[in-house]
């Protein structure tokens, strides 16, 4: 057991949170956060040390000089964990992309029920990257030739994979160079696999050179094209207005939540959602309509391109049913707690599961096929809305924010120069002139170890205090959102007067929200225009960027890390390091700290750190933007240089009497 049982206030900074803890602690109800408290971690696992690959372990690596009955050393057992997880990390993703791409290839065939080509621009924008004639064709051929190409990324085993040719030249040869540019998103996978069978690979840094090559057929692969595809099938996502936290969810309504991460399913329940047979329906069950929002990336699917409103982030999954007023949970795919049915069965939601690959012991299983997708959404809805006479006591928290998501990088390009101009120029004219100092993506999962959202929010206001851009996604935006700093005018007291001055001036919000988790792929894109407007450097690695993962918890985490690593970025993950060693092991030998670190940084410029103090990772980030900058030749970062300019400045000039405002403005009394 735990030393110490935290408070509500403890477990989560968010008020809704707390009620809802409150809640389940006065039912006598667990929820993942007790069950933390409960349940003390294994500190030689989840230090690495702990290799169970083969029967006559598992293994545990205490001693310094210890070795494992097959001889396997700590650097190796750790190396081997690692790859491990990248691997199970990249396929979570990446077979995402493989669903997706199908889906593609269903919807231009005429096949699939309920969907369309929304974005015919953007599809014959991708196209043309990959050389597919898009000269006088009917927008589904194109779509056809684009899901061939994209599916055959997956099985083919020589080449590369073709989105790889996206990414900045001088990147692309380092790849090259260094042996690890993908050539099929499975063959990286089941290599990383075979590779770590017990008697194989044994060298940490040949496994490791490896783990590169498994997130790069992810990150350039199989994440890449998903966003593509979704953006091609549902939209490319523009600013829409949103909200997000339970405070969203509806007394008088059939609350339906969708969680997890496949659009496909979501967005047909969105348009099932509205169709007059199934409000209807509803309306006879005794309720107004049905209510739509999303936990998890799905949230964050929906929200960026219909403004359905999210009623959380992953720690919130179980706090909605604790509300007593969700009919239906509908999941598909990752990050879905198996204690939700067991939760469940105290309340009256029904758990519906609809992905062929997932279903949970006492959950009911409506698999969903894109070939009937609008027909099996509104049979799914249909359930919900039967389940409405079964609601008992309702306690729905007060508490919801406004948000505008939806800035994605075609919306970025747009926004800074307009319909004819549209360019990253005003970005990087920022940066060079030290307006803007830096750009940090503050991206990732909730951990339950940690206080739900704090080290989001914390690190994100840290940070636009010294004029840093942020950029977000999947539960890390979330939080930020309820905390209102995704409005245009939200939180800009506290923002760096430079970074403000920016925001005025384009009329955006010092936080940006760029998607779900698979959407870190936009990241890399938006990096690979800035290096290709010129400016800042001719490679990722020197522009003044981090990536930060300050609550990280999944092996998707991990894999996303290291293809940012891979592709130049310096990336700091909060919480332990899964490679970290026991505390108190007297050795010189922690090889794989360094290899994913300083190892890594001098062969492709980028770096993973762990570390787990949220001022610290502050620290860190600033002291790399600033030697990035330094290494440009950029003037150094002054905070008081600039920011007496735009809305603010004029509003403080209108507060002043006639007679002083030349004086304010040129410093000249008036005559």
């Amino acid at each position: 057991m735990a030393d110490k049982k935290r408070t509500p206030q403890q477990q989560s900074m968010d008020p809704a949170a707390q009620e809802m803890l409150i809640r389940a602690e006065e039912l006598g109800i667990g929820t993942a956060f007790t069950r933390a408290d409960d349940m003390v971690p294994c500190n030689i696992g989840g230090a690495g040390m702990c290799c169970k690959i083969c029967s006559m372990g598992p293994c545990r690596l205490t001693k310094d000089g210890q070795t494992g009955v097959c001889g396997a050393t700590i650097d190796t057992i750790q190396a081997r964990n690692l790859i491990r997880a990248i691997a199970a990390g990249a396929a979570a993703h990446s077979d995402h992309g493989r669903d997706m791409a199908f889906t593609l290839k269903a919807v231009a065939n005429g096949e699939a029920e309920g969907y369309t080509l929304k974005d015919i621009a953007k599809l014959r924008t991708v196209a043309s990257h990959y050389d597919i004639n898009i000269e006088g064709r009917p927008p589904e051929e194109i779509a056809n030739d684009l899901a061939d190409l994209y599916i055959a990324q997956f099985g083919q085993q020589k080449g590369v994979v073709a989105p790889t040719i996206r990414a900045p030249k001088k990147r692309q040869l380092i790849w090259e160079e260094q042996g690890v540019m993908p050539r099929g998103v499975d063959r990286e996978i089941v290599e990383s696999l075979h590779r770590t069978h017990i008697g194989d690979d044994q060298e940490p840094e040949h496994i490791l050179q490896h783990a590169i090559r498994t997130a790069l057929s992810d990150g350039w692969g199989g994440s890449l094209i998903a966003t593509d595809i979704s953006d091609i099938l549902f939209g490319t996502p523009a600013p829409v207005l949103g909200q997000a936290n339970l405070g969203v969810l509806k007394k008088d309504y059939v609350n339906v939540v969708v969680h997890g991460h496949e659009p496909t399913l979501s967005q047909m329940i969105v348009a099932a959602s509205q169709a007059p047979d199934i409000i209807e329906y509803a309306q006879k069950a005794g309720a107004k309509g049905v209510n739509l929002s999303g936990i998890c990336c799905t949230a964050n699917e929906i929200l960026m391109r219909q403004g359905i409103p999210a009623a959380g982030n992953f720690l919130q999954q179980e706090l909605a049913i604790l509300t007593g007023a969700v009919e239906a949970m509908v999941v598909d795919v990752q990050c879905i707690m198996q204690a939700l049915v067991n939760l469940a069965t105290k309340f009256h939601t029904e758990i519906i599961t609809t992905s062929k690959k997932v279903k949970i012991t006492g959950a009911t299983h409506i698999e969903f096929d894109e070939h009937k997708a609008l027909t099996i959404a509104k049979d799914i809805l249909k359930h919900a809305i039967d389940n409405y006479k079964n609601r008992g006591e309702v306690q729905i928290p007060d508490y919801r924010s406004d948000l505008i998501p939806g800035f994605s990088h075609e919306y970025i390009n747009y926004m800074l120069g307009g319909s004819y101009r549209a360019s990253f120029r005003p970005l990087n004219d920022a940066i060079m002139a030290g307006r803007i100092r830096g750009v940090a993506a503050v991206v990732g999962c909730n951990n339950a170890r940690s206080q739900h959202d704090h080290l989001h929010t914390y690190v994100t206001r840290e940070l636009l205090k010294q004029d840093v851009l942020i950029v977000e996604t999947g539960c890390s935006a979330i939080a930020c959102a309820k905390e209102g700093l995704m409005l245009g005018e939200a939180g800009l007291e506290q923002v760096g007067a430079g970074l403000r001055e920016i925001c005025e001036t384009v009329g955006i919000p010092p936080v940006l929200h760029m998607g779900s988790c698979v959407d870190n792929t936009r990241i890399l894109t938006v990096l690979s225009q800035m290096v290709a407007e010129g400016g800042l450097g001719d490679d990722i690695d020197q522009i003044p960027a981090v990536g930060l993962a300050p609550e990280w918890m999944s092996e998707k985490a991990l894999s996303i890390g290291t293809y940012c690593v891979a592709s130049g970025a310096y990336v700091i993950f909060g919480g332990s390091s899964p490679v970290s060693g026991m505390p108190d092991r007297v050795s010189d030998s922690d090889i794989v700290s360094r290899l994913i670190s300083q190892g890594w940084e001098d062969k492709f410029g980028g770096k993973l750190e762990f570390i787990p103090d949220p001022d610290e990772m502050v620290k860190a980030t600033l002291a790399h933007i600033d030697k990035k900058r330094a290494a440009l030749g950029l003037p150094e970062y002054d905070p008081n240089r600039f920011g007496r300019s735009g809305d603010a400045h004029i509003r403080e000039l209108e507060a002043l009497p006639l007679e002083n405002r030349r004086e304010a403005i040129y410093g000249t009394a008036v005559e």
